[in-house]
């Protein structure tokens, strides 16, 4: 089997993937690859061997343990995205009893007093670009609240999170905003350290304790937070841009959803299927040699699982490149799945669910201008999206 150069595709590849994908998957679920930024992996494209990969504990995301750290384990510390059990167990378990259900269902009316501010500020000027204006103020606002971190602040943590998962820079810009991150980091575990038992979820971090006693260090408290953030507001954003535009480039879709806005929910599950806010999940790597969907990946590999690829695999989903907000979309693997599946999953469905319905609800007249041009897609094999989004109505 040859080695497949995702980067001979072009900017096509980045614009519209899933034709690619379709092609690789037609020719069996894994493949040796060149990401297009050049780094070799193997890429698993087929939904059953996607959600087997996701769940397989032979394959690792501690690349520290094996003497290759990443750049953002060194400054920042290990979070729940780069390490296995049982250090995954025992941060999972103490960041697990903060995260709570009843948490973010206390977050609704906040989300919906938000997203009515947003589009009331939106709504004179008849056009805007929506993800500058809505789909990432909502979720920003939403994590730091939640955190508790300064309104002032929300500004560095874009430019910081934008450069960390849809690089644009050098690997020193990349190093630039992870210790930008840290020192921001270090410097509000302190602060809140000194003021004092509060409400929000950094405080209760600081002062959580297991059963036994045990408690999260300075380190981890910063990962935490550093994953927190990101992963807290970035998927949220491409979440609700990416439903959005499937709806506006699916009019009779967008009609069904107005008709019975009890599709709301199964309007945001196929959101998630059809055009999710991760193409790939974060790396993982093989420690020793295995088999993935009856090929070979020998020792020392990197594994690249296909989200976005399996979402659109026949064999799952039949006709999978219709969006159908009428399908049942149950076992998408968006979020993931197994002992990584994503904690914040409650939260970006409660946000995705709100902002679209009230834009959809509010804006009967929305649509994609039609005088913005191409779309500007995200690079990488991470985020899956637009940089911006221009609608009128």
């Amino acid at each position: 089997m040859s080695v497949i150069d995702l980067g001979e595709y072009g900017a096509d590849f980045t614009a519209n993937p899933y034709p690619y994908y379709a092609k690789l998957r037609a020719q069996g679920p894994v493949h040796e690859v060149l990401t297009p930024d050049g780094m070799p992996a193997w890429l698993v494209v087929g939904y059953e061997e996607v959600r087997a990969a996701l769940a397989d504990q032979r394959l690792s995301k501690s690349f520290s343990a094996f003497g290759m750290p990443l750049p953002e384990e060194e400054i920042i510390g290990p979070n729940l995205l780069i390490v296995d059990p049982p250090d995954h167990t025992r941060l999972r378990k103490l960041v697990a009893g903060e995260f709570t259900g009843r948490r973010v269902e206390a977050l609704r009316p906040r989300i919906q007093r938000l997203t009515d501010e947003l589009l009331d500020a939106m709504e004179p000027d008849g056009r805007a670009d929506l993800v500058d204006s809505f789909a990432f103020p909502l979720p920003i606002t939403v994590i730091c609240e939640l955190l508790g971190v300064p309104a002032a602040d929300r500004d560095s943590f874009r430019a910081w999170s934008n450069e960390l998962v849809a690089p644009t820079g050098a690997l020193g810009d990349q190093e630039a905003a992870v210790e930008g991150f840290g020192g921001y980091l270090d410097a509000l575990i302190e602060d809140k350290r000194a003021a004092g038992p509060a409400d929000d979820l950094l405080s209760a971090l600081i002062t959580t304790r297991a059963e036994d006693g045990d408690r999260l260090s300075l380190p981890e408290l910063r990962a935490l937070a550093y994953l927190l953030l990101i992963a807290g507001h970035e998927t949220t954003v491409n979440l609700i841009s990416n439903t959005v535009r499937a709806l506006l480039t699916h009019p009779e879709q967008l009609a069904a959803l107005r008709a019975d806005f009890g599709l709301i929910d199964a309007a945001v599950e196929e959101g998630l299927r059809y055009d999710g806010p991760v193409e790939n999940a974060t790396l993982r790597f093989a420690p020793e040699a295995l088999t993935l969907g009856g090929t070979e990946i020998p020792a020392g590999a990197i594994v690249l699982i296909g989200l976005a690829a399996g979402a659109r695999d026949p064999g799952r989903f039949p006709d999978p490149d219709r969006f159908d907000i009428h399908r049942d979309p149950r076992g998408h693997l968006a979020f993931g799945h197994g002992i990584h599946f994503c904690l914040g999953a409650p939260l970006a469905r409660l946000e995705g669910k709100i902002a679209i319905r009230t834009l959809v609800e509010r804006f009967p007249r929305l649509e994609l201008d039609p005088e913005a041009g191409p779309l500007e897609w995200l690079p990488g094999m991470l985020i899956r999206g637009a940089r911006r989004l221009p609608v009128v109505w």
